[in-house]
């Protein structure tokens, strides 16, 4: 059946139809069944690593929901033997809510007469077309209805025609509670009336008057076609070579991650993924503390995947990748283009220019390939661009835009958790917090890892001039000493090293995690959000490879009680020196929204950088040629 060749693939379109036929056939799907989702179950990591890859039997993991009872499922299948390996149900979970449910949860606010008659009643409209409705996850506050209902709180807005921005006008003191199995909705909640903000918020282009007219064309080309060569979802590019992977859930994750060093392949990582993420917001009033949004355990980064567009989210030579994933009701459902891969230059790359020879400075540009995919939920984006450069450096940037989630005010309003953006509408505070799972697997599977401080030496006969400071480094020997923040007054960094593998000058091979912008939660260690995101306590996690833990906040965050995660498994204190480690980062933002951040908000970008730190031997990059001329033949710089 299949025709990947490379056991960390992502499933087939073939492969998918193929899961649902098995589950079909075994009598596990009922008319009150939801697929949400079909994913590949990966091998097990030391068969990718020292095993046969050729040699390799294609399994899937699907996850399953019954209305009916409320009920959570997972199975095993094997493919080419076309059965179920295994079935379990998994009790009291709620998976991430489908795209389906998304669909007719809007649907089953519209038809409701109790939301009609509220509408009716604060704002006299009985035509319910122009109504736009958001699901909301409800979270979990300790109220029974959480542990015992598939529910939704949505949050709507009104149009003023069909094209128009809704998000303008939010629906401030209606709100809908809506029963997700039952598809009805089981109450509407009344906050008392706000009036519809008075101006239109429009940032379509056929909406905006008076469009630049000095802007002229900018073209990328690549006349000699890229560097790069795929088979299926394999990839080279100079001297790397990776697995692209794509699931439902986690949306774009990279595999097998090598560099070709010397002639030789050198493993680095053996996957890296967004495993949560999660956006609280910090206004308490009662008809904004609840939003609070788990975007990959309650909605599905990669259910909420674009098609990117050539042109407008890709420029340049592109490679696309689809992804084929599955409807909460078992047809196929195959994102075009959900995956884009194309290359770009970078910037300087390294340069020296001798004063002693004027005439021959020595520059290269540095050129990076980057794999990238764009998610919607509901009203944020957020594009997901991981990058490898020819110095070994692999980034992660993470890009927020969209539209902010607003509220009106009363006239003459200004509330102190958000910021006035246009007359009777505000945007609240919030954050957003990411977690990224990097399954080391340096010149190997047994790693280490150190926490580098920076720190000054004291004043004494060693250090007369009181000049001196040193980084030092501290093996992390078990996982709650591994728990920690970030420290700007020691400039602290981790560092990831294979010691059993030593470079050219007797060290540990190692490769460095950079931070970039992050922060703390605003929130209370007693919010509810909080007992839920628990990955957000500590900006570093490690722990011991373990196949069964890949979700930050969980398996199934989606209106949980809260506790799993890295706060539990962390909790058994296992050690972590020298052996098959996974390195957790946790990075946030936190947005102060601007009325520059409104209609629509330019691009706020957070990541990380992964830095080879005594990997190579020199700088890789070394021999790179020297860039050619522009004007002429020949090359410049050199």
């Amino acid at each position: 059946m299949s025709t990947v060749t490379h056991p960390l693939e992502p499933l087939t379109a073939e492969e998918v139809r193929a899961a649902v036929a098995v589950l079909k056939g075994a009598g596990r799907v009922t008319p009150t069944t939801r697929f949400v989702s079909i994913g590949l179950e990966e091998p097990p990591k030391a068969l990718v690593h020292t095993g046969d890859r050729a040699a390799f039997d294609r399994k899937a993991l699907a996850v399953l929901f019954d209305n009916a009872t409320n009920s959570c499922y997972e199975a095993a299948l094997a493919l080419a033997e076309r059965k179920v390996l295994a079935w379990k149900h998994v009790p009291g979970a709620q998976p991430t809510m489908t795209i389906d449910e998304q669909v007719e949860c809007e649907q089953a606010v519209l038809a409701s007469p109790e939301f009609r008659a509220a509408l009716k009643k604060q704002y006299g409209v009985e035509d319910v077309s122009l109504v736009m409705v958001d699901i909301w996850s409800a979270g979990n506050y300790g109220e029974p209805e959480e542990s015992a209902r598939r529910l939704a709180r949505p949050l709507c807005f009104l149009r003023s025609d069909p094209t128009d921005n809704g998000y303008a006008r939010p629906i401030e003191g209606i709100r809908p509670v809506v029963d997700l199995n039952e598809m009805k909705v089981i109450r509407v909640e009344e906050y008392g009336h706000w009036p519809l903000p008075p101006l239109p918020g429009n940032y379509a282009a056929d909406r905006v008057p008076n469009p630049r007219t000095d802007i002229k064309r900018l073209e990328i080309t690549q006349p000699d076609g890229p560097s790069f060569q795929v088979d299926g979802f394999q990839v080279k590019w100079q001297n790397w070579n990776f697995v692209i992977g794509f699931n439902a859930r986690e949306g774009l994750t990279l595999h097998h991650l090598r560099y070709t060093d010397g002639g030789r392949e050198r493993s680095i990582l053996h996957r890296a993924s967004l495993t949560e993420m999660v956006v609280p917001y910090g206004d308490p009033t009662p008809t904004q503390f609840r939003k609070n949004a788990f975007d990959v355990g309650e909605y599905g980064m990669g259910m909420c995947t674009n098609s990117l567009t050539l042109g407008c989210d890709c420029v340049g030579h592109i490679r696309y990748f689809d992804a084929h994933l599955v409807t909460s009701r078992g047809e196929p459902l195959t994102i075009t283009n959900a995956i884009c891969m194309h290359e770009e230059d970078a910037g300087t790359l390294w340069k020296h220019t001798d004063r002693r020879l004027p005439d021959r400075p020595e520059v290269r540009r540095s050129r990076r390939l980057i794999v990238s995919s764009v998610s919607t939920v509901e009203n944020y984006e957020y594009g997901f661009f991981w990058s490898l450069y020819q110095d070994g450096n692999i980034q992660l940037e993470v890009r927020l835009t969209g539209i902010l989630s607003l509220g009106a005010t009363q006239s003459g309003e200004k509330p102190p958790y958000g910021t006035m953006i246009a007359p009777q509408l505000y945007a609240p505070v919030h954050q957003h917090f990411f977690n990224v799972r990097l399954d080391f697997a340096l010149d190997g599977i047994n790693n280490s890892v150190q926490r580098v401080d920076v720190v000054p030496d004291e004043p004494g006969p060693a250090n007369p001039h009181g000049n001196a400071f040193r980084a030092r480094s501290t093996i992390l020997e078990t996982e709650k000493q591994a728990r920690d923040h970030l420290k700007l007054e020691t400039a602290r960094t981790w560092r990831v090293v294979n010691p059993n593998v030593l470079n050219a000058v007797g060290e540990p091979v190692g490769y460095k995690l950079l931070p970039m912008d992050n922060s703390l939660p605003m929130a209370s260690t007693d919010a509810w959000w909080r007992r839920r995101a628990g990955f957000v306590n500590y900006h570093v996690w490690v722990t011991p490879f373990d196949a069964s833990e890949r979700f930050a906040a969980g398996d199934y965050p989606n209106q949980s009680t809260g506790g799993d995660g890295l706060v539990k498994w962390t909790e058994r204190d296992r050690p972590i020196a020298n052996t098959d480690v996974v390195l957790w980062y946790t990075f946030g933002h936190t947005h102060i929204p601007r009325p520059e951040d409104y209609p629509v908000m330019p691009t706020a970008t957070i990541g990380f950088l992964l830095k080879p730190n005594g990997f190579f031997a020199m700088n890789p990059a070394n021999d790179l040629p020297p860039p050619t001329k522009v004007a002429a033949k020949g090359t410049c710089c050199h």
